[in-house]
């Protein structure tokens, strides 16, 4: 059971900063009562709209006030993302110093820690994959003596894991190259719609195995964030589940299933979704837009995706080659080239991107880019161009509310301005058959 959890319709900054100190509290009475040597593991800036880097502000000042001399360091989760830059882990970790905030590897900086087998991947994934996932971890988290190890994040929908956050934080966030692409890719030929707002996916049934098998030694802890919106449209907190076991992470799922989930009796028509410039900068994560409404959109629908932020379409150079070659068109395309091309099998997980943010040619995906991507590279992908400064002056943030909108013209429309924080189905899709909860272990 969780050590402890939170729950409101908008917990208060004095409330979250409260059970930021009880956790601290708790970890020296469950774990160690010094705390000289502690790792903090926070979402990257794609999460940043969770308030997290505020909260791993405040448990860094807790440890401090109470260990002056405490050795402390913080990882972004980055998984395969582009490191923070001095300016972003400011904006986003505040006063917490530079230079004890570190860059995830994921070449180069992993330690070999065991094999998740083939025969628990085929069998959770109903034989839709059936290879070994070798797991490598960051170093500094697997090769360090730790007195306390605490991971904070955001439980919301995801496409790979069903929700994100908890395990999801080492077996990706801090996952080495071998470990993301072939747990990416075995996600994605599973099928991204029957992973999006489930409890346990396959893949985070494989994870809880490794957990218990690998990493029972850690001296950690999960500190959770769930949100939802107000009456007022705004994200606020509604939830802290805080503790080291699955139902610590089970408890939050829930809560997020139940608060992060739009349900439309029919398809709908056309998305409007904002992608925040200051936290999307490739399609790699602004297609979180593709991911999380795709279930609500109908055949022959359009997303229109404004990302002012977006400049490039992989996190790195290889992945964005990888896109730019082959586009985001279908998942029989893409798997038929995957088992012949050599650029493709070096990189499974950017294969099992392409699967994601492709539409199947179900419905139509329109990118309003910032100044750095052209038109032709757009529609070179699979996707079809919009100028950013004309949409952003039809559908001005000004003017468009969170949900339905009619525009002057009569166009209706479905105005999402955070679609990372939440996923959007029929109740067809949601409830299809096809889709089924694991037991966890």
């Amino acid at each position: 059971m969780p050590w402890f959890s939170v729950e409101a319709d908008a917990l208060t900054e004095q409330q979250i900063k409260e059970a930021a100190q009880r956790l601290v509290d708790e970890a020296q009475h469950r774990i160690a009562p010094q705390l000289k040597r502690v790792l903090l593991l926070p979402p990257d800036l794609t999460r940043a709209h969770s308030g997290v880097g505020k909260i791993t502000e405040w448990v860094y000042q807790e440890i401090l006030a109470r260990e002056p001399n405490a050795y402390i360091r913080i990882i972004p989760t980055l998984g395969q993302h582009v490191p923070h830059t001095e300016a972003e882990n400011k904006w986003m970790f505040g006063s917490i110093p530079n230079d004890v905030i570190l860059a995830h590897d994921w070449r180069n900086g992993v330690s070999p820690v065991g094999t998740i087998p083939a025969s628990l991947v085929a069998e959770t994934t109903g034989g839709a994959a059936d290879w070994e996932i070798p797991v490598e971890l960051n170093s500094t988290l697997m090769d360090q003596p730790w007195d306390l190890i605490v991971n904070l994040g955001h439980v919301v929908p995801h496409e790979v894991l069903g929700f994100a956050n908890h395990n999801k934080n080492y077996f990706i966030g801090l996952g080495g190259k071998q470990t993301i692409c072939a747990a990416h890719i075995a996600a994605a030929v599973y099928g991204i719609e029957k992973n999006l707002g489930c409890l346990v996916t396959p893949l985070r049934a494989c994870f809880n195995y490794a957990e218990e098998a690998m990493l029972k030694h850690l001296p950690d802890v999960y500190l959770q964030i769930v949100m939802q919106r107000d009456a007022e449209n705004r994200l606020v907190t509604s939830g802290l589940y805080i503790g080291d076991d699955p139902e610590t992470y089970l408890q939050a799922a829930r809560r997020s299933r139940e608060q992060n989930i739009t349900i439309f009796e029919k398809p709908v028509k056309k998305v409007v979704a904002v992608m925040q410039a200051d936290e999307f900068r490739a399609t790699w994560v602004a297609n979180k837009a593709v991911y999380r409404t795709r279930m609500a959109i109908a055949n022959g629908g359009e997303l229109l995706i404004i990302a002012p932020g977006v400049e490039r379409f992989g996190e790195q150079p290889e992945v964005d080659a990888l896109i730019r070659k082959y586009g985001y068109k279908g998942t029989p395309r893409t798997l038929e080239f995957y088992k012949t091309e050599a650029d493709m099998q070096a990189i499974p997980h950017g294969v099992a991107h392409l699967i994601h943010g492709s539409s199947e040619g179900r419905f139509t995906i329109t990118y309003a880019p910032g100044p750095k991507i052209s038109k032709q590279e757009i529609e070179q992908i699979g996707y079809q161009y919009a100028s950013l400064a004309e949409v952003q002056q039809r559908y001005s943030p000004d003017r468009m509310k969170e949900g339905w909108n009619t525009m002057p013209d009569g166009e209706e429309v479905f105005y999402i301005s955070t679609p990372s924080a939440g996923l959007w189905s029929t109740y067809e899709k949601l409830h299809s058959p096809l889709r089924r909860e694991l037991v966890p272990a």
